[in-house]
């Protein structure tokens, strides 16, 4: 099956409008190589070693969370991811803050993994608050641990946790807002060093899981909605999209 970038675009579009993103963000159709496509790789980031496994596998597009041109190129040389997807013929689109807010999004989808229920939106719309069943902070942690990847680390709230908030990515310092909001702790990707000493004195639980563990999930999703919406289209998540860290 062929389709055109355009045709995936409106797609995603649906999925999740770029009107739902942050006016600093960059998101949509980065990067254009004017080819149909015939197989997209989805990914939370587009490395070069997600670019060189989109072309092993013949795929024309890349499909991601994170923005591969996020700030203003002044200059660009043969190594660089934008200049990679180029040379090999394959178009980008990036779907940042608006994939987070969406339905069915990013946040949506980490609220899942984390049995949240009867979830709203909080955080400019990014983040979701909802209830679980009486947990701990530690017992989060240690979930999020088994399911989202290592180096999770956390502040116990010292009290049970029924009201849950979470921030995928870098949502530290959403966590005053979650605490107003009834929350008991919030679960998110990174958060700085004074946001738990300041959760951890007005005993509000904070779990840090890592900013690619609690959004990588997004790659599977991406991968189901593009596969049903173009049967017969090859569609597959990147093994290459990888944590950058290496855990001890």
């Amino acid at each position: 099956m062929t389709v055109t970038v355009q045709q995936v675009l409106d797609e995603l579009r649906r999925f999740a409008p770029p009107e739902l993103a942050q006016d600093w963000d960059n998101v949509g159709l980065l990067v254009d190589a004017g080819r149909p496509v015939t197989g997209v790789l989805t990914a939370l980031d587009i490395t070069a070693e997600v670019v060189q496994e989109a072309a092993a596998l013949g795929c024309e597009l890349i499909v991601a969370h994170h923005p591969v041109i996020f700030h203003p190129i002044k200059a660009l040389a043969p190594g660089d991811v934008p200049a990679l997807l180029v040379q090999k013929g394959i178009s980008a689109i990036c779907m940042h803050t608006n994939l987070d807010a969406a339905e069915g999004g990013v946040n949506d989808t980490l609220a899942a993994i984390l049995g949240m229920r009867d979830t709203r939106p909080f955080a400019d719309g990014c983040g979701r608050i909802g209830t679980v069943d009486e947990t701990s902070a530690a017992a989060l942690a240690a979930f999020c641990q088994k399911t989202l990847g290592p180096g999770v680390h956390y502040v116990e709230a010292g009290r049970p946790v029924r009201c849950l908030a979470e921030v995928s990515g870098a949502g530290g310092s959403y966590w005053q807002e979650a605490m107003a909001l009834g929350a008991d702790c919030l679960v998110t990707g990174e958060a700085a060093h004074h946001n738990g000493i300041d959760a951890k004195r007005c005993g509000f639980g904070l779990v840090v899981a890592g900013h690619w563990g609690t959004e990588h999930p997004i790659a599977a999703v991406l991968e189901d909605r593009l596969a049903r919406a173009f049967p017969g289209l090859t569609v597959a998540a990147a093994a290459a999209d990888r944590d950058p860290y290496t855990y001890l």
